[in-house]
Parts: C-alpha cells; sequence; structure tokens
C-alpha cells in the first residue's frame, strides 16, 4: 500500500553527491597533510559532520578546530554543488509521488547550507517543501529523532510513513522511528535487520506500492 508520506535521505539517495562528499573531504585531508585511507567511503557513508571530524583527531591526528576543518570541506563541496545530479531514477519517483498527493520531505544528516545547496542543485525549493538537516536536531542518525521530527512537521504518523536510505546509519535511524524503512544502497550491500532492500528503481517503486 502507498504510504502517506516518504522521508527522503539526501545524499545518495535522492541526489547523487557522495562523490563529491569524497572529494570534498579528500581535499580537505590532503590539504593539512592527511593521506585518505582506501576504504574512506565506507567508513564516513551516512554519518554526520562532527563524528567525521572526531576520527580524524583521532585516527589520523588532524589538529585544526572543528570551525576551520569544516570550512575547508565545504568550501571545496559548495564550490562544485551546483553541478549535481539526481541519483538515477529518484526524481522520477519523487515526481510521481508528489503526482499522487503522498507528502515528502528530506531527512539528511549533512548541515542545513549542504542541504539547501543539494536542493537547490536539483530544483526542490518549492513553497511548504520541508527538510530536517543535522543542525535542526539534538541528535543526527542512527538516532531516530531526525525522522521523528519530519513525522511532526508533516503531520503524519510514523506508522504511515517510509523512509528512504542508503545507509546502514540512516536505516537504522528509520527503523528505530518505527518507520518502514526502505535500504537502497548504491551498491548491493546487506542492511540493518528489518529494513526492505531494494536494489534498483523498480524495485523501490514495487516496494512503495506504486506498481
Amino acid at each position: 500500500m502507498t504510504p502517506k508520506a516518504v522521508y527522503w535521505d539526501m545524499d545518495g539517495t535522492l541526489i547523487d553527491s557522495e562523490p563529491l562528499h569524497d572529494e570534498a573531504l579528500v581535499s580537505a585531508m590532503k590539504s593539512v597533510g592527511i593521506s585518505p585511507p582506501p576504504d574512506l567511503h565506507e567508513r564516513v557513508l551516512g554519518i554526520a559532520a562532527w563524528p567525521v571530524y572526531e576520527m580524524m583527531r583521532d585516527e589520523f591526528g588532524l589538529k585544526l578546530p572543528f570551525d576551520d576543518w569544516i570550512r575547508r570541506k565545504y568550501d571545496h563541496y559548495l564550490k562544485h554543488a551546483p553541478a549535481l545530479k539526481p541519483r538515477e531514477g529518484a526524481m522520477e519517483i519523487f515526481r510521481d509521488l508528489q503526482r499522487m498527493g503522498v507528502v515528502q520531505a528530506v531527512v539528511s544528516n549533512s548541515d542545513r547550507l549542504v542541504v539547501d545547496a543539494n536542493l537547490r542543485a536539483v530544483g526542490l525549493v518549492e513553497p511548504g517543501f520541508r527538510s530536517v538537516s543535522r543542525n535542526d536536531v539534538a541528535e543526527g542518525k542512527p538516532h531516530p529523532e531526525p525522522f521523528l521530527r519530519a513525522a511532526w512537521l508533516t503531520g503524519i504518523d510514523p506508522a504511515d510513513t517510509v523512509v528512504m536510505e542508503d545507509s546502514n546509519t540512516g536505516s537504522r535511524a528509520g527503523l528505530a522511528a518505527g518507520m518502514r524503512t526502505i535500504f537502497w544502497p548504491e551498491r548491493p550491500m546487506k542492511g540493518p535487520e528489518g529494513a526492505l532492500t531494494a536494489n534498483t528503481a523498480e524495485d523501490v517503486r514495487r516496494l512503495l506500492g506504486m506498481l
């Protein structure tokens, strides 16, 4: 059955922005003489800026204060953000759900300035559109607070919503919020127990009751 609301993770789920995040992070690391590990993408996927900073500080010896560090990453990211595109198949699903009257929102572990830049890049600056950034909550994903805030903002019971995620971190947050959670990774991988796994856009449509 089609849900009353769908809450989309942004980076990697709705928007193909993970490569730019990786590129910006690598640029910031190299600017302070840190060599990126080969598994960097897997280690930071779905993780908010502060825990990534803590990893850089504790494991790689980063000496910069957080504000100086994140400025280096965001200077690179925001410069290139206008060229971002939606994930293949995602915006078509979004617009079809919109036409069906399904309430939608973006729920991200990224900071507000990144969320707004990404939404502008793909044309999702619309009256009444709701989004939740890491700056809008006390606890980020995998805590359920970001998705529960989206439910409060949209006035939809969590039991009547679906969460769309590409990371285990975000999927755990959706499940903890009591929401049906579709795990749609960028490449096949095992999701958390309880999540519904989609490998293609057609799988997503089927799990959303659109087919």
